[in-house]
């Protein structure tokens, strides 16, 4: 990327009323690290409600980077972001590696500028409308059909078909009546991963999954068997304050949905709750 592309792409970061800057010197990333970039969204000020898009790139990888603009749509305030696959080779350092294309949706959200990976490969989207329907996780798009949502209200936070807040998409159940023997949790938090900021749903059921024990050192969860083989054979393990969750439960909220960054939801039944299908991507340095 020279100049003048960076010129370029800050010109369409700023038809959707966003800032892009570009930082080539970055001596504080790790030298094991191989992404050639990342991309996040940075407060200006501590405390600033101005935001900042923050392009990172490796020195070695900016000459060679090519990142291309397939959509800018103004009145969305989005824009997606292809970036090509390339490889740098140093002697000091393990290579720059980016295997395959990354597409990058970037837009706003409420209160906040976001950024989240979508998918490559066959069915990738070539636009900002089909890059948000992506992002839609498993049977949400058929329940905006069974209700009969227009096209035009698909990215609404708030239609026939479901209600959304962050990555959270919640679909109205309002025949679903709880088993007796059904476990109603109050204020319980929802998150993607444990670093992220919890959603706290007033009353949240969970139903089936599988019995995962967490801890900070084991975020992702570990099952029964290698709990039980971890208590007996690693030092220390006794203490690492684990505690017990489900993992893919079916997961049922209903009254007020609290976030720092959103606005709070109110669901007047229960709602099924699904996570958005944001890809995993070591160029996303994303924390909501």
């Amino acid at each position: 990327m020279d100049s003048h592309e960076i010129a370029v792409l800050s010109r369409h970061f700023e038809k959707i009323g966003a800032r892009l800057r570009v930082d080539s010197e970055v001596t504080h990333a790790p030298s094991h690290r191989r992404e050639p970039y990342t991309l996040d969204v940075q407060e200006n000020k501590r405390g600033s409600k101005e935001e900042t898009y923050l392009l990172r790139v490796r020195p070695a990888a900016l000459e060679s980077l090519q990142i291309s603009v397939l959509d800018v749509q103004p009145q969305l305030r989005h824009l997606l972001l292809m970036a090509r696959p390339l490889e740098i080779k140093d002697t000091e350092r393990p290579a720059l590696t980016l295997t395959e294309q990354s597409r990058l949706l970037c837009g706003h959200d409420e209160r906040h500028w976001f950024v989240a990976a979508v998918k490559n490969g066959v069915g990738a989207p070539t636009g900002v409308a089909e890059a948000m329907e992506s992002l839609k996780p498993a049977g949400v798009a058929a329940q905006q059909y069974r209700a009969g949502v227009r096209a035009k209200d698909w990215h609404r936070r708030k239609n026939a078909g479901f209600v959304r807040q962050g990555e959270w998409f919640f679909l109205p159940e309002p025949d679903l009546v709880p088993s007796k023997n059904a476990v109603i949790y109050s204020d319980e938090p929802i998150r993607r991963s444990s670093g992220n900021k919890p959603h706290i749903v007033e009353e949240l059921i969970r139903d089936g999954g599988d019995t995962v024990y967490v801890c900070d050192r084991y975020s992702a969860g570990v099952s029964e068997a290698r709990y039980q083989q971890l208590l007996k054979t690693k030092t220390g393990a006794r203490a690492f304050n684990w505690r017990p969750m489900r993992r893919n439960p079916d997961v049922y909220a209903r009254g007020r949905v609290r976030h720092a960054d959103h606005a709070t939801l109110f669901l007047p039944c229960w709602h099924r709750v699904r996570m958005n299908g944001e890809i995993l991507s070591a160029q996303v340095a994303f924390l909501d």
